[in-house]
């Protein structure tokens, strides 16, 4: 009998302890804050508790649940309540620059480059030094294509060497950068420009903003679609020490930024300060570089003379900029401001002075500031306008927007088809008024001049572009495009002239016409 009963004892014994392990087990996971899961795992020696560096495999899809293509690996944390809101990768994983195929053709890949505008997946960044890792140094752009240093076009250039873009191999990776990057998720745009021209709403959204965008809207060609292609999450200034770097006088660049990219910050040099003095690599899962000197490098810099210039060249989808404009003014105004084709509202704005069932013509008179008309063409201007609203053709607005809040400025553009002006920046906000086949920029110029800057918009946003010099006007279809550019004395001036019916006769024009008639 005494053997069994030894055998009893021991099967209650072990019972016993069993139950015991599991009791210590939970009250140490309750005292601690500690998931059961992580209590269990307590044997294991402290070094395991730190990030591991992985080889990650780049061949998973962005949507496989690792954004981007990187892998992550949970690590045991005693702050488990803290979110991983970063995880790390190998230093060796390529640098790419992503491609769409061309809608006319599938069988060409476009990528998203072209002078002074280029994306990149898995760019790193270490000690203040863009890392470019690459096998195939030839499917590279040119440094000079990527980032120069300088300032306007014209002054002395000083061409980036290797502390500020280096091109490195896989082999290379661990030397210069080290065994892990830490990944900076999502799109990150580098404004790599020192605050020359930042500080000017045309310069600041009419070429780098609208440019980055441009090249960025590619990535939309392909299956993705462009209403899914993620907004920046962040914007990064290096060169830029504060504020006044790249906000204008007018307070307007800063607010659309918060506006149009709601979930984005905005970074100046203390971030990139603190990233170099860090010492460690960081790999940006996307993003981009906006150089203004590089940029002035296109061979199409020398046919529009914009930083935009080479831009155009880049396929982008249709209605690229429409996920922009409909994101500012559904945050300003709680909806998109559309038109019809026949240049109507299609839904009444809700502004002061709404047109109701008429086309808004909105003439921005400048005759307060120093480029402006002749009072005498202002005033034969606006009589002339006057007599359209008459023959029930439209519904005129005349605003002086330097007397105006933001978004009263906002919503007499936003709910406006046609557009007139003298060259100035109050033409830049046609950024955020609705294109349809009827939107037109009149816009009015000392005669002969021609420039580029607000042409150019137009054609981005898909208004049609009127240049006015006194009683005659030059105009161009797609494809073609004024030769040179003149700026004669008197351009800047407070002597411009403009015959006003000439004018209204053109606008008469393009509000009334057949569909099939109306100039694109």
């Amino acid at each position: 009998m005494t053997a069994p009963l030894r055998r009893r004892d021991q099967v209650r014994v072990l019972i016993f302890s069993a139950i015991g392990f599991v009791f210590l087990v939970f009250l140490l996971a309750g005292r601690e804050h500690i998931p059961l899961r992580k209590a269990i795992l307590w044997h294991k020696p402290a070094q395991q508790d730190l990030p591991v560096p992985v080889n990650h495999n780049s061949e998973l899809e962005p949507d496989a649940g690792n954004s981007g293509g990187y892998a992550s690996e949970e690590v045991p944390s005693s702050h488990s309540s803290l979110p991983h809101t970063n995880y790390l990768a190998s230093t060796d994983e390529e640098t790419t620059i992503p491609s769409t195929a061309s809608a006319s053709d599938p069988s060409v890949t476009v990528p998203a480059h072209t002078y002074g505008f280029t994306v990149f997946d898995k760019l790193y960044l270490r000690n203040g030094t863009f890392f470019v890792v690459t096998k195939d140094l030839q499917s590279m752009p040119p440094r000079e294509r990527i980032l120069s240093k300088g300032e306007a076009p014209g002054s002395k250039e000083e061409p980036a060497t290797d502390q500020d873009l280096r091109f490195i191999s896989p082999s290379q990776a661990k030397e210069y950068l080290g065994e892990f990057a830490t990944v900076m998720k999502d799109t990150t745009m580098f404004i790599y420009d020192p605050p020359q021209f930042l500080p000017h709403y045309y310069h600041f959204w009419g070429e780098v903003i609208l440019g980055a965008w441009r090249v960025y809207s590619t990535l939309g060609l392909g299956a993705l679609g462009l209403n899914r292609l993620p907004l920046p999450s962040r914007w990064v200034m290096p060169l830029v020490e504060d504020d006044s770097g790249w906000r204008d006088k007018a307070g307007i660049s800063g607010p659309l930024m918060r506006l149009a990219f709601s979930g984005s910050t905005m970074e100046q040099a203390g971030q990139w300060t603190d990233w170099k003095k860090s010492d460690t690599t960081i790999v940006f899962e996307r993003s981009m570089i906006v150089n203004r000197v590089s940029a002035h490098k296109s061979p199409f810099a020398s046919v529009r003379f914009k930083m935009i210039s080479g831009t155009m060249n880049v396929t982008a989808p249709t209605g690229f900029w429409e996920p922009l404009r409909s994101a500012l003014t559904r945050n300003l105004f709680g909806y998109v401001p559309e038109v019809k084709s026949d240049g109507k509202p299609l839904v009444a704005p809700p502004f002061k002075g709404n047109a109701g069932s008429r086309p808004i013509v909105t003439y921005i008179s400048r005759q307060r500031t120093g480029r402006r008309l002749t009072d005498e063409s202002h005033r034969g201007l606006v009589d002339a306008l006057r007599e359209l609203e008459e023959e029930g053709i439209c519904t005129v607005r005349i605003p002086i927007l330097e007397h105006m809040s933001l978004r009263d400025q906002l919503a007499e553009v936003a709910s406006s088809t046609i557009l007139v002006g003298v060259h100035g920046n109050g033409l830049t906000h046609q950024l955020w008024m609705p294109p349809s086949l009827r939107s037109a920029v009149f816009e009015i110029v000392m005669p002969p001049g021609y420039i580029f800057d607000y042409e150019i918009l137009a054609r981005n946003m898909g208004h049609k572009h009127y240049m006015v010099r006194n009683d005659s006007m030059l105009t161009f279809a797609p494809g073609d495009w004024f030769k040179g550019y003149d700026i004669p004395e008197g351009f800047h001036g407070d002597h411009i002239p403009v015959h006003g019916p000439f004018v209204a006769d053109l606008i008469r024009k393009r509000l009334t016409q057949p569909d099939a008639e109306v100039e694109e």
